[in-house]
């Protein structure tokens, strides 16, 4: 096995009197600057009924803050000659912009503005119309796509009653629909305050960085204290299934499994896990499914990054005439080989090799890392952990796989959902695509 030296990211840490946390990477190989906003509230910290709250906040955030018109903020940035966006998880909300260094005071006045003057801005009419963009791209990414709804079905099987992963990040039609203005501000005074947030800063910025930061976010003030979060429920005993119809061709088969969450030494052998059952053409998987005995035109493995719970599931489209069930048999067939005879080496050191080579390229930009030491501060309030992964995978050997598998992965904990072609009577696919709902099924 090579050694690979984990790369030391030089990192400032700091913290406003009102609680914001700050993490500096200075970096002027390139005159650019890349900030980060992580705020630690996403899809979980909602609840049912009112779901989708995180996702729709990212939206109405674009819309202008006290200081800022509806459509400036991208305006102000593209002029600048930047870019900017922003996206929404389990776990958090993230805002992020690269520019040239010297407009990063521009950076900071748009951030923190919205920050700390966003609720004179918000209106009925900014909230219907971005109530309507989120139901649209829900349609649209969603309902209106092949295989659309099968992840969030996944999830309402594999996660119990009440636990914060069981909704989708985007939330229901009918939760977005009841949103009102009153809910929205409740929202945003919770979670959008300076001391459940995370700033950071990569690239080439001056010495009088955190002068200028607490110029632009020192006033503004910090929320009244996060309300301790409820403990999950266990992961649920029993096998559970379901078929899915849709306006598709061919069936396609998830096996899924509840895993410990992102930064545990479990959660790095799933990922390399993984890798290893079905990341390229040379992988088990592939090899066996695909090319050799033909039952799946492709295949997945994936384990979600997610703080409190992750999500592991493999996945194959089987293909033309195939049998699902045969199919589902190959993929657990495939876990109860790790688990009674761990990866051989050459499999092993493949997928470790593609990881790491994944994680150096992530560090190449300053978009990325600015990300990445918000994500290592945001959920473990320790940014220099970025480096550690390289440790922790180069660590893992064939057994710890084997374990993980042995212990999170048997058949009484499976969650099974089998996505199949809907057929009218005539044997044509329907006009509409069947949804799923949170009840459980029969």
């Amino acid at each position: 096995m090579t050694d690979v030296r984990p790369v030391a990211l030089d990192v400032e840490r700091h913290e406003l009197g009102n609680g914001l946390r700050v993490v500096l990477h200075r970096d002027r190989s390139l005159p650019l600057v890349a900030l980060n906003v992580w705020y630690h509230v996403g899809s979980r910290n909602e609840s049912p009924g009112r779901t989708g709250f995180a996702h729709l906040f990212e939206h109405l955030l674009f819309q202008g803050s006290e200081h800022v018109g509806t459509n400036d903020h991208f305006r102000y940035v593209q002029q600048a000659g930047g870019t900017a966006n922003g996206s929404t998880w389990y776990d958090r909300t993230t805002y992020h912009a690269v520019l040239p260094a010297h407009q990063l005071d521009l950076a900071l006045w748009l951030e923190s503005d919205r920050m700390g003057f966003f609720l004179p801005s918000i209106t009925q009419e900014k909230l219907d119309n971005q109530r309507e963009v989120v139901l649209n791209e829900r349609r649209q990414r969603i309902e209106n796509q092949p295989y659309g709804l099968a992840f969030e079905r996944l999830h309402e099987l594999l996660y119990a009653p009440g636990h914060p992963y069981r909704w989708p990040v985007i939330g229901y039609p009918d939760d977005l629909e009841a949103a009102g203005l009153d809910d929205v501000r409740a929202f945003f005074r919770r979670f959008y305050v300076p001391d459940n947030a995370v700033l950071t800063l990569a690239g080439d910025f001056g010495d009088d960085v955190t002068e200028r930061i607490e110029r632009y976010f020192g006033d503004v003030p910090a929320g009244a204290g996060a309300e301790p979060e409820p403990a999950p429920p266990p992961p649920r005993a029993g096998e559970r299934r379901d078929a899915l119809p849709d306006r598709v061709e061919l069936a396609r088969v998830y096996v899924a499994f509840q895993m410990p969450p992102f930064g545990t030494r479990e959660w790095y052998a799933a990922d390399l896990l993984a890798t290893v059952l079905a990341d390229g053409k040379s992988s088990l998987l592939y090899e066996d499914l695909v090319y050799h005995r033909q039952l799946a035109q492709d295949v997945g493995c994936f384990v979600l990054p997610t703080e409190i719970a992750a999500t592991f599931a493999v996945t194959a489209t089987a293909a033309a005439g195939g049998d699902p069930l045969e199919l589902e048999e190959a993929l657990c067939e495939h876990l109860a080989a790790v688990a009674a005879s761990p990866p051989a080496a050459r499999h092993l050191e493949r997928a470790r090799q593609r990881l790491l080579t994944v994680h150096f390229h992530q560090l190449q930009t300053l978009e990325r890392r600015a990300d990445l030491l918000s994500h290592f501060t945001t959920f473990f309030d320790a940014p220099e952990r970025v480096g550690e992964e390289v440790r922790t995978y180069q660590e893992l050997a064939a057994d710890d796989l084997a374990a993980l598998v042995a212990a999170h992965c048997p058949p009484d904990r499976r969650t099974v959902l089998t996505v199949v072609p809907e057929r009218g009577e005539d044997g044509a696919a329907p006009a509409e695509p069947v949804a799923a709902t949170g009840e459980e099924p029969a």
